[in-house]
C-alpha cells in the first residue's frame, strides 16, 4: 500500500492518487504525518463490500441452524431493543 500526503494531494491532484491507484488496489493519505484516509478504485472497494456481505450471510445461515433467532412482531421487536 502507498502513502500520499496531503501536501502532495493538494500540489498533484488526482494524478498522484491514480499513478499509486496503478502500482496498489488502495491508496492511504496521511495528514500532518498520520495516516488519515485510504483510497481505492471502485471496483475493488465494490469487491470489499461483496466480501464482507458474503461474511454477513455465512454468519447468519449459521446463527439460523444453531437456533440464534427471534420470532416476533415489530411492537416486540421495539420493546426488546429499549
Amino acid at each position: 500500500m502507498s502513502s500520499i500526503s496531503a501536501n502532495d494531494l493538494k500540489v498533484k491532484g488526482v494524478a498522484i492518487i491514480e499513478a499509486s491507484l496503478h502500482k496498489n488496489n488502495e491508496a492511504v493519505i496521511s495528514v500532518r504525518g498520520k495516516n488519515r484516509y485510504v483510497v481505492m478504485q471502485m471496483d475493488h472497494y465494490h469487491y470489499l463490500r461483496e466480501c464482507g456481505l458474503e461474511v454477513a450471510l455465512i454468519q447468519t445461515q449459521a446463527d439460523l441452524k444453531a437456533g440464534r433467532f427471534v420470532i416476533e412482531s415489530p411492537e416486540e421487536h421495539i420493546a426488546r431493543l429499549e
